[in-house]
């Protein structure tokens, strides 16, 4: 017995990222169908008995899931182009944030920028990531350390999808820096952000996640365990910036809170990967940042395969050290200097991804999952991780909508 639903994309090749067996989790001569903002049938056209009120012909290409981006700071104002001729010159990244500058240079300039500023220069950034395929994007606050601009951060954020047909998932990451009024009084910030502005985030609905920057230059191990145990209690998750410059063990204390991801980890410990398995913790690469902090040491890629560790990927967009408003070159740049196959890369911009913001209907094009999808006109999917800059989707589709 046939059945009505209201779209079917059909004569396509589907690059579905589930675990069917085949690379990419490729169907040939697929189709799929949506109803509701969601798939109720990916797979070949021959097993599928549905009708269709609108019937799409995908001319052959190649469908995707929506890439998620899983971690950016595309919210912020004010350049760091300066900074980035002084590394170029020598001067360290450390060196420039105890100068004042780095990241407290952008939380100035964007205390002063009005919430009409920073969405227009965030919508600015999205809709690069939009146009290639990316329909959902994770964004952080941290550039502003006071709860004024925090909040006005996190509403910006959410206030793009009333601008762009994307998906936003919203994160607090008060602890990225020390602000100047707790310049001499670290811990003083700290409780500031458990006892104030973690209750407010969490009473108004601003984000459903909580970072923290624990490094030798951010926040101590203690100190981002109370963050993490007060976001806990708030029932809030949590995910980190770890081992990025250096190993201080932030990793596996942010796995003792069954974080949803850590991120950057090139200096993750190889012996410290099982926790992320025992935790079911994402391992987030930014390799943006890598690139321009001209960083040697590597993520633990081979340990996070042998103990088969989702392994995500990220532009890390922000104005300092990873000014990357493009997922795809990231990707690229995944391979090119981590040595991850296209395959993994793709997985890591959408199943991984996905699971590293607790996105549970997302990432893959299987039955159930949220109608997100874009459609290439390529002849393999290696293609759009081996080139930068050829190729566009020819479609893209978010929610169900047919978006471009």
């Amino acid at each position: 017995m046939t059945t009505q639903c209201e779209t079917i994309i059909d004569n396509l090749r589907l690059a579905t990222m589930t675990n069917n067996g085949e690379p990419y989790g490729a169907i040939d001569n697929g189709l799929i169908a949506i109803t509701d903002g969601k798939i109720v049938f990916a797979g070949a056209r021959s097993d599928c008995t549905l009708q269709a009120h609108q019937h799409i012909d995908g001319n052959q290409h190649w469908a995707l899931p929506g890439f998620i981006d899983c971690h950016t700071h595309l919210v912020y104002a004010g350049s760091r182009a300066g900074e980035f001729e002084q590394r170029l010159q020598g001067v360290s990244y450390e060196q420039i944030a105890r100068q004042g500058g780095g990241i407290k240079s952008t939380v100035a300039a964007t205390r002063q920028a009005s919430s009409e500023t920073l969405l227009a220069l965030a919508k600015q950034r999205a809709s690069r990531l939009f146009e290639e395929g990316v329909t959902s994007i994770e964004i952080k606050s941290g550039y502003g350390l006071d709860l004024p601009t925090e909040t006005k951060m996190l509403r910006v954020a959410k206030q793009l999808e009333d601008s762009l047909p994307i998906h936003i998932e919203t994160t607090y990451l008060g602890a990225h820096a020390v602000p100047p009024e707790f310049s001499h009084n670290p811990q003083g910030y700290i409780d500031f952000v458990c006892n104030t502005a973690l209750p407010y985030i969490k009473e108004h609905q601003l984000a459903g996640c909580v970072d923290v920057f624990c490094e030798n230059i951010g926040f101590s191990l203690a100190q981002c365990r109370q963050v993490f145990e007060s976001a806990t209690q708030l029932g809030l998750k949590v995910k980190g910036h770890v081992e990025q410059l250096s190993n201080m063990g932030g990793a596996k204390l942010a796995c003792e809170y069954r974080a949803l991801s850590v991120d950057h980890i090139e200096y993750l410990a190889p012996a410290d990967v099982p926790a992320l398995k025992v935790h079911d913790t994402v391992a987030v690469l930014l390799p943006g940042a890598f690139y321009y902090l001209h960083e040697k040491t590597l993520p633990p890629i081979d340990a996070l395969r042998q103990h088969k560790i989702p392994i995500a990927i990220a532009t890390d967009l922000n104005p300092g050290t990873s000014p990357v408003a493009s997922l795809l070159t990231s990707v690229n740049m995944a391979s090119v200097l981590f040595g991850l196959t296209p395959e993994e890369g793709l997985a890591g911009i959408t199943r991984n991804a996905a699971k590293a913001l607790g996105l549970h209907h997302k990432g893959q094009i299987t039955q159930s999952f949220d109608a997100d999808f874009t459609l290439w006109d390529i002849e393999q999917p290696a293609q759009i991780v081996h080139e930068i800059n050829t190729h566009r989707p020819s479609a893209i589709w978010c929610g169900g909508k047919h978006v471009r």
